[in-house]
C-alpha cells in the first residue's frame, strides 16, 4: 500500500486500526433495539460498498450457486436496481463518482490513484457542513486505498492493504463499534467499504499457469456452469482481444468462479454484522441503507476476468436502497438505468438539502417511493481513458477512441452481449442515433484540468496498460 497523504505508515496504519477497532467494540450492550436519543429527525444514511462485486451475485437475485442472506436482508427491504451502472469499471474512477454524483471526465479522477479535482465537495464535506456526522471505515482509494485522511470525514482506520479476506473483518467491527457507542447528537453518514471480492484479483495473478487438475477435486460437482456468453461474437475492437491472454480449461474457468462467490459470501458476513449493529442500536427505522459496488467481474463471461472494459459483467452493479418507514420494500426495478452518478442526489434529497452544484444524475426517491417522474434518457460510462458506452433502454453501444471496431447490442434480445449488431447495415440509424448522443453527452462535461502531474499518472498507467 502507497504511504497514506498524512504521512503515516503502514504499519502505523495497521497499529492504530487494531487498537481503535478493539477500542470501539469494548462497550456497555445496550438493550435490543434501543431507541435512539438525538433530536434531530433527518435519517441516518449507512452507505455500504463492496469491491468488484457484479450485479447478479446476490442469491435472492437467482444467482444459484451463492448464498447471501444479508445483502438478501437489505434487497427484502427496499428496491433493488436491476439497470444499475458503474460510471467507470475501475476502483479510484467508480469511486470519485459514487462520492460527488459526477462522471469520472469532471472529477479528474480517470485512472486509479487520482486525487478528486480540488473544487468537487465529496459526500462527506457537504453533509458535514449540513449538520451530519460523517464517519469513514474501510477502503477509499481517491487516491490512497486506506488512509486517515479523508476530506470531510472522520476515519476510523480499518482494513489490511489488498487482503480482504482478513481485512474486511477489521472494517465490520469497527463500524460496529461506532454504531453501538455514538452518542446520537447528530444524524450520521456512515461508510463502510470493504474489499472483497477484490481478492480474486489475486487469485487470477496466482493462477495465470492453472494447474492441469483440481486443488479441491471433491468439489467438482458444484462448480458452477460457464455463463450463456463464454462463447461471443469475435468481432470486438482491439482494445478487447487482445487482454485475453488465459489459457484455462473449461473446468479451471469454472473453479475460479466458484472462487469468486466464496468470496462474495466472505464479505456478505462482514455487512451482515453491520446491519445487525445498526438494528441494536436502535437505528434501522430512521437509516437509510444503501449497498452498491464500485465495478464488477469479468467470471468468465466473454471469457474475460477482472475489469477495467465495458461489457455488463464489469459495468453492472448492485444499487439497492432500504428503508422500511421511508420507501417501498421488496421491488426489483428492471427499467429504470441508474448509475453511481445518481446516489449523492437521492442522499441529499433525504436529508432535505440542495446536493453540489454540477450533479449529473437524478435522485432515486420518486422512484423508491412509487412515483412517477420524468428518467434518464440514457446512462453513460467511461474506462481506460478512451473507452466510452452509452446504454438506452433497450440498446447499448460502446467504442474505444482510435479503434476502428464499434459495438451495438440489442439488450431486449441479446442481454449476453453475444451478437454485435454495428457492422449490420439494418442498425446503422441505431449506430448513429448513440453516436449522436455520445457526442452530444461528452460535449456537455465540464470536463477536469488535468495538471502536469496528473498527466504523468496517466500516462504511467497507459504505458502499463499496453
Amino acid at each position: 500500500m502507497k504511504k497514506p497523504s498524512t504521512g503515516i505508515s503502514r504499519r502505523q496504519f495497521l497499529k492504530a486500526g487494531a487498537v481503535g477497532g478493539a477500542a470501539l467494540i469494548t462497550r456497555s450492550s445496550p438493550a435490543q433495539d434501543a431507541k435512539p436519543t438525538h433530536a434531530d429527525t433527518r435519517p441516518n444514511i449507512l452507505l455500504v460498498i463492496t469491491d468488484q462485486q457484479g450485479l447478479d451475485t446476490l442469491s435472492g437475485l437467482g444467482c444459484a450457486g451463492i448464498k447471501t442472506p444479508n445483502m438478501d436482508r437489505v434487497a427484502r427491504g427496499g428496491i433493488s436496481f436491476v439497470q444499475s451502472h458503474s460510471t467507470n469499471p475501475l476502483c479510484s474512477p467508480a469511486r470519485s463518482s459514487i462520492f460527488t454524483g459526477r462522471p469520472t471526465l469532471e472529477t479528474g479522477v480517470v485512472v486509479n490513484d487520482i486525487p478528486i479535482r480540488e473544487s468537487v465537495p465529496n459526500l462527506g464535506q457537504w453533509l458535514g457542513q449540513n449538520g451530519y456526522d460523517p464517519v469513514y471505515i474501510g477502503k477509499w482509494h481517491i487516491p490512497h486505498s486506506f488512509t486517515f485522511d479523508i476530506k470531510g470525514f472522520n476515519v476510523i482506520p480499518a482494513g489490511l492493504g489488498g487482503q480482504g479476506t482478513l481485512g474486511d473483518a477489521t472494517i465490520s467491527r469497527a463500524a460496529e463499534g461506532y454504531l453501538l457507542n455514538r452518542k446520537h447528537k447528530k444524524p450520521f453518514f456512515l461508510v463502510a467499504s470493504f474489499l472483497q471480492p477484490h481478492d480474486i484479483c489475486q487469485y487470477v495473478s496466482m493462477h495465470k499457469k492453472a494447474p492441469d487438475n483440481l486443488p479441491y477435486p471433491s468439489i467438482a460437482n458444484e462448480l458452477p456452469p460457464l455463463p450463456p456468453n463464454f462463447k461471443f461474437d469475435k468481432r470486438e475492437p482491439e482494445t478487447i482481444r487482445k487482454r485475453r491472454k488465459l489459457t484455462w480449461s473449461e473446468e479451471q474457468w469454472r473453479y475460479y468462479i466458484w472462487s469468486y462467490y466464496r468470496m462474495v459470501e466472505e464479505v456478505d458476513a462482514e455487512v451482515g454484522r453491520v446491519l445487525d449493529a445498526l438494528q441494536l442500536a436502535g437505528e434501522v427505522d430512521n437509516t437509510i441503507v444503501i449497498f452498491t459496488a464500485d465495478h464488477g467481474e469479468g467470471r468468465g463471461r466473454h471469457q474475460m476476468v477482472v475489469k477495467n472494459y465495458l461489457y455488463e459483467e464489469a459495468l453492472k452493479v448492485p444499487l439497492i436502497v432500504s428503508c422500511p418507514t421511508r420507501m417501498n420494500k421488496g421491488i426489483r426495478d428492471e427499467t429504470h438505468l441508474v448509475s453511481g452518478v445518481d446516489i449523492v442526489p437521492t442522499v441529499c434529497d433525504y436529508v432535505g438539502i440542495k446536493p453540489p452544484e454540477g450533479m449529473r444524475g437524478k435522485s432515486l426517491r420518486p422512484l423508491l417511493e412509487g412515483k412517477a417522474t420524468p428518467w434518464h434518457e440514457f446512462v453513460a460510462a467511461e474506462v481506460t481513458l478512451t473507452g466510452r458506452m452509452i446504454r438506452t433502454p433497450r440498446y447499448k453501444y460502446i467504442m474505444y477512441k482510435g479503434d476502428p471496431v464499434e459495438q451495438i447490442f440489442d439488450m431486449k434480445e441479446d442481454p449476453w452481449e453475444t451478437k454485435n449488431l454495428a457492422p449490420d447495415p439494418a442498425h446503422a440509424d441505431t449506430l448513429a442515433a448513440h453516436r449522436k448522443l455520445l457526442a452530444e453527452w461528452e460535449g456537455s462535461l465540464d470536463v477536469a484540468p488535468v495538471s502536469e502531474k496528473i498527466q504523468q499518472r496517466i500516462d504511467r498507467w497507459s504505458k502499463k496498460k499496453t
